[in-house]
């Protein structure tokens, strides 16, 4: 198969747009403005399918949406290689697939757009336009030039063009293309409305005329049959006689364009003016028509005998009132993108806002708040940031919160989790790939480094990299080029790298497990994010915002936590940190039956949490509740189960305790321990 492939778009009964499929990019499909072809239908889910070169084969892949994609009718439930002459259905629109032009267009030209360029392609070539369109023409030199004209007459008529013979349909034609041409760049109604009576006043021998619409028309909303007279326009000393109810009623019903003459007496037709004078020796009405509805119409007459209106006139009208129609339609489409532009731009500041410091990082205590100024001081600066904290606390939060706090929050924020991924996995993920570099490299990669560029890469389990891509990453860091895997291409970034662990690096770096100038090189800025239990004040904080959070997103109306509940999180010590919190919490919300959360509803771990011992871990669970007590009864308990576990053998209970036998005789002699050795064997 060709390696050149098309994809041609229909709208209705319309082949309307050509995109062409290059090597080495992906094309996709929905409803969302980001994707290469963009469908504006709600059957078409936001990413709805891709096409892609696979194994020298163009190829389609369903995105598991929602209705799903359609090849010759049939449902695509995995990748399905496309062959010439394949149409491709999502939702109403058609998507034919082609190799040649000629056989969606036995013309010689077509409309041409692609995501890039379009390289010259012999034996045709391409002329490329500032909108990103394409004109493809066949590449035939013609024999002789025998006409050169800088501008068509058609839409800027000379003065020599005035005088010259033209028959009456040749002049409408080319007056009703300058109309159409002139309407396409109206900005809003008004304009439009004028510039359409300006043509139908040079063009028609009428002397008095309007635009009128239905309400709702002229904003693209639900419609009603009151007429507004959006323009108007008189060539005589008398005011604009506005259309009569009989007339307009007779159009809007009908939808088909009207003409009357010698109008003398009848004043249905709109002919008087104010004072009862007859105006009017002719009267058109033509409609302005979009898919069977009748949007408004143009109400022109003549008060001149010797200028009366004939059918030809009517035509025109007609012809111009359906040209407002379609300007109309596109001036509504482009208010509409417009707003929905602008719509997305709020949303993307609010996301953005939602990211920041103070509305995603939760919490009062002075711990936190610590944590906010770290971040506000580091944020300016391009220094690369290490974040330190146990799993589950939020590391990917604060460094999400340096990133829209700093200059680069216009960039993007990309992440990844190396310990997720095996040492060539990494290395592709993070450098990028060429195409045929390994097994499975079927296309060309960029790598997480390329997609950060001007933005934050934030690198989640940095322990974990080998040192193999320990070195390489460290020459990145340092400013230097890289290649990707199998390419020899050198490639130079500009990204802020945000490196987060739960992992004593000091000790990997003495361990020889973690280079020591990476870890220099990484320990420019440091933040470390305490563990829940040492925030305790911030547990209610976050309890809450979970509840609100799951609520929405359940449907569920959970009113809040008992005291008892409150008081079990507490005191519980939260190993998983806020993870944990959050996981405990949304199963609440979707168990409870009550109210209320309660303290049975909450499941609490009894994993101990890091760095706690054995002694310290059962003396202070979660879940039985800690129990204040001395140093001395702390000893005498736990010297006492140690000589239980060695059956009373007091020098091998000396040896674990690590103490003298003459010490732990004395110790057993003041807690008195041998009265509870007898009690036990009576």
């Amino acid at each position: 198969m060709s390696l050149t492939a098309y994809l041609v778009i229909r709208e209705g009964s319309k082949w309307t747009d050509v995109f062409r499929l290059v090597e080495g990019e992906s094309v996709t499909v929905g409803r969302a403005p980001t994707n290469v072809i963009c469908i504006k239908d709600e059957r078409c889910s936001r990413v709805h399918s891709e096409v892609f070169l696979s194994q020298g084969n163009w190829t389609l892949r369903d995105l598991d949406s929602r209705n799903g994609t359609f090849v010759n009718g049939d449902r695509v439930s995995e990748d399905r290689v496309l062959t010439p002459g394949d149409i491709v259905r999502i939702g109403s629109s058609h998507l034919a697939f082609v190799d040649n032009l000629s056989q969606a267009f036995p013309d010689s030209g077509s409309v041409l757009r692609t995501a890039r360029s379009v390289e010259n392609d012999s034996p045709q070539h391409t002329l490329e336009y500032d909108d990103d369109e394409s004109v493809l023409l066949d590449s035939v030199e013609p024999t002789q030039i025998t006409h050169r004209r800088e501008q068509s007459r058609y839409l800027e008529p000379s003065v020599s063009d005035a005088d010259a013979p033209i028959p009456k349909v040749g002049r409408a034609a080319a007056s009703l293309c300058r109309i159409a041409f002139t309407l396409a760049k109206a900005t809003d109604v008004a304009s439009l409305a004028n510039t359409a009576l300006d043509g139908l006043f040079d063009s028609v021998g009428v002397d008095a005329g309007a635009v009128l619409l239905r309400g709702g028309a002229a904003s693209g909303t639900e419609m009603n049959d009151k007429l507004e007279v959006v323009a108007s326009r008189t060539e005589t000393s008398h005011r604009y006689q506005r259309v009569s109810s009989f007339l307009s009623g007779t159009v809007l019903r009908e939808g088909q364009g009207v003409l009357a003459r010698n109008v003398m007496d009848d004043s249905q037709l709109g002919a008087r003016d104010s004072s009862g004078d007859i105006l009017a020796t002719g009267v058109l009405c033509a409609p302005i028509r979009w898919q069977g509805e009748v949007l408004g119409l143009v109400h022109l007459y003549t008060t001149d005998s010797a200028k009366p209106i004939d059918p030809d006139d009517l035509e025109f009208s007609l012809a111009v009132a359906d040209t407002i129609a379609v300007a109309l339609q596109n001036l509504n489409q482009r208010a509409a993108l417009t707003q929905d532009l602008s719509q997305v731009k709020d949303e993307n500041v609010q996301l953005r806002e939602q990211l920041g410091v103070q509305s995603e990082i939760i919490g009062s205590s002075e711990a936190i708040q610590k944590v906010n100024q770290e971040v506000a001081r580091a944020a300016p600066s391009r220094a690369t940031v290490l974040i330190r904290g146990e799993s589950g606390v939020g590391k990917e939060l604060v460094a999400r919160a340096v990133h829209f706090s700093s200059p680069r929050r216009k960039g993007p924020f990309v992440c990844l989790n190396c310990a997720a991924l095996s040492e060539t996995l990494l290395e592709s993920e993070l450098f990028g790939h060429e195409k045929g570099a390994f097994t499975g490299a079927t296309d060309r990669k960029k790598g997480k480094f390329e997609a950060a560029h001007t933005g934050t890469l934030i690198l989640d389990e940095i322990g974990e990299m080998s040192p193999t891509i320990q070195a390489k990453f460290l020459r990145v860091l340092e400013g230097h080029p890289f290649e990707r895997v199998g390419g020899s291409e050198a490639i130079k970034v500009d990204v802020r790298v945000i490196a987060a662990t739960n992992r004593d690096l000091e000790r990997e770096v003495a361990e020889g497990n973690f280079r020591r100038d990476l870890y220099f090189r990484l320990h420019v800025l440091e933040i470390i994010v305490p563990g829940l239990r040492k925030r305790p004040e911030d547990i209610p904080l976050l309890a809450e915002h979970f509840l609100r959070w799951f609520n929405t997103d359940t449907g569920r109306r959970i009113q809040g936590f008992t005291p008892k509940a409150m008081e079990e999180m507490l005191r519980y010590r939260w190993p998983g940190n806020v993870r944990e919190m959050k996981n405990v919490i949304e199963r609440a919300v979707v168990l409870t039956r009550g109210e209320f959360i309660d303290a049975s509803d909450l499941v609490l771990s009894t994993l101990k949490t890091a760095g706690d011992t054995e002694v310290g871990a059962s003396s202070n669970d979660g879940r039985r509740g800690f129990e204040p007590t001395s140093l001395a009864d702390m000893e005498k308990d736990h010297i006492l189960a140690t000589l239980i576990a060695t059956g009373w053998n007091k020098s091998k209970t000396a040896g674990i305790l690590g103490i003298e036998r003459s010490t732990l005789d004395r110790k057993i002699k003041r807690y008195g321990l041998a009265t509870n050795r007898v009690a036990a064997e009576s």
